[in-house]
């Protein structure tokens, strides 16, 4: 019979200090920097600035939390930092690491206030803009949060790409495309297609920029657009990936409404995130991301996948399913 131990309290009550060691590694681009060539620890540490006091430990640390790896005092990558921390390759997922390094570490610390007010912590707190007027206002820091959406999303992305019956579906449009991975992924995929990525003004260049280097010019085109005040393009697919959790349910009522006036009899809207299970036991990053809109948003939540069938059933859909595309996400499809 076994007994209690406190060894999950304690892991997950200070499981802010891997997550801190990791994401300082990502800030100071350790990775980066052991992707050119392994290095010592005083090679390491003297490119880096860091002062000897804890630059073994810090390391060693990295070492431990199978991070990096060391072989006679000489530290390199493992795979899986080398393909996704390096900053010069297109497989990059630190930028999503950036932003919550720069943001979400702070604003995380006043949870406690967002479940007790229900109001953000974030920059709307102080009185400053909310975090996608202060992005859509500045190119630098736009093009590069859209980066990171598009690295945090690429599992999900392939997958829609892969697992939807295209073979059906002439056209499709990707609603709040950011820099268009969604639909990139599913024309790269699925040759017949023609695409439009939908978003404000402001996304465009970064878009276009996006779809010529993935030589697409010929079957994807931008529209600009307010989803709250245009109507969508009609086309036989729309997608929204990572949108409805950003706002109330009336707002997520009021655009899967939209989805379904712009499509045709038996086109299809395919929205994912990460979705979280009916019992609402098991996805706990789901969960957890409703929490992060919390902190981050009025009113956004995730939800279950059978909370959207209800929404698209009541917008009019006639058929709804839930299916799963990697890790914590899931796609919900719905039939016109």
């Amino acid at each position: 019979m076994s007994h209690p131990t406190p060894e999950k309290i304690l892991e997950t009550g200070l499981a802010f200090w891997p997550a801190k060691v990791l994401l300082s590694a990502v800030e100071m681009e350790v990775f980066t920097e052991l992707a050119k060539h392994p290095e010592s620890l005083e090679s390491l540490q003297g490119r880096l600035g860091l002062h000897p006091r804890g630059a073994r430990d810090f390391f060693d640390t990295l070492v431990a939390l199978g991070f990096l790896k060391r072989e006679n005092g000489i530290y390199s990558n493992t795979p899986e930092t080398d393909l996704f921390l390096d900053k010069r390759k297109p497989s990059y997922l630190g930028g999503i690491l950036d932003m919550a390094n720069r943001r979400l570490y702070t604003f995380w610390g006043s949870l406690t206030e967002a479940l007790r007010t229900g109001n953000p912590q974030n920059e709307i707190k102080s009185g400053s803009d909310s975090l996608f007027a202060t992005l859509y206002a500045d190119p630098a820091r736009l093009k590069e949060f859209l980066a990171a959406m598009t690295g945090i999303s690429r599992g999900a992305n392939l997958g829609i790409a892969a697992k939807f019956p295209w073979k059906d579906y002439k056209t499709v449009a990707d609603i709040g495309t950011a820099q268009g991975d969604l639909v990139t992924q599913v024309l790269l995929a699925n040759s017949h297609l023609n695409g439009i990525g939908f978003d404000l003004p402001e996304v465009e260049p970064i878009f276009e920029e996006y779809r010529d280097k993935n030589e697409l010019q010929e079957r994807l085109r931008f529209i600009p657009g307010d989803f709250f005040k245009d109507e969508f393009p009609k086309v036989d697919v729309i997608m929204m990936g990572h949108i409805l959790h950003d706002w109330g349910l009336d707002v997520k009522r009021m655009l899967i409404g939209k989805a379904y006036k712009a499509l045709p009899k038996g086109g299809a809207l395919i929205v994912y995130e990460s979705i979280i299970d009916d019992d609402r036991s098991s996805n706990a990053f789901g969960l957890m991301m409703s929490l992060n809109m919390l902190i981050e948003t009025p009113e956004g939540f995730d939800y279950t996948g059978a909370d959207c069938i209800s929404w698209m059933k009541g917008e009019g859909f006639t058929q709804a399913r839930v299916e799963h595309l990697v890790g914590p996400d899931s796609m919900v499809i719905g039939i016109k």
